[in-house]
């Protein structure tokens, strides 16, 4: 049996193996499903903000799923800043739900029960992750 972080990487890497920039497809998911995120980007160098926000989160997902060594902390470190930004905490948690959709359906058939659980799993994690940031703010 393959370790839920072994099958949070492995749906990443049968993605890269079918698109090689995940960004578009999770901006306009994002932006379907939570419209007023768009208002929060700034219209002169967006692209280059949302691919550096996506390649951290990335980055974080994969070290919170597999073996912590401490990049997954950037989560609560931008859960803060977000505050400071005024994004809502339920806003910042959805964008790891949908990088998850988009994953299930750029994968398909290949998105296997094993990966969904996974993913069940990791989102339920992260979730607790950005309410606990802070028990005086999430409260």
């Amino acid at each position: 049996m393959t370790s839920p972080a072994n099958l949070i990487q492995h749906s990443f890497e049968l993605a890269a193996a079918r698109c090689q920039d995940l960004t578009p497809l999770v901006y306009i998911r994002l932006f379907r499903e939570h419209p007023e995120a768009e208002t929060m980007f700034r219209s002169e160098g967006a692209e280059l903000v949302k691919g550096a926000m996506l390649a951290q989160t990335l980055d974080a997902i994969m070290d919170f799923a597999g073996d912590r060594s401490g990049r997954f902390r950037m989560i609560e470190c931008e859960v803060q800043s977000h505050d400071a930004y005024g994004t809502p905490r339920k806003l910042f948690g959805a964008f790891f739900g949908v990088i998850a959709d988009t994953l299930r359906e750029l994968l398909g058939s290949d998105w296997s029960p094993e990966i969904d659980a996974a993913w069940r799993k990791l989102l339920a994690e992260l979730d607790s992750v950005v309410v606990d940031t802070d028990p005086a703010i999430a409260g």
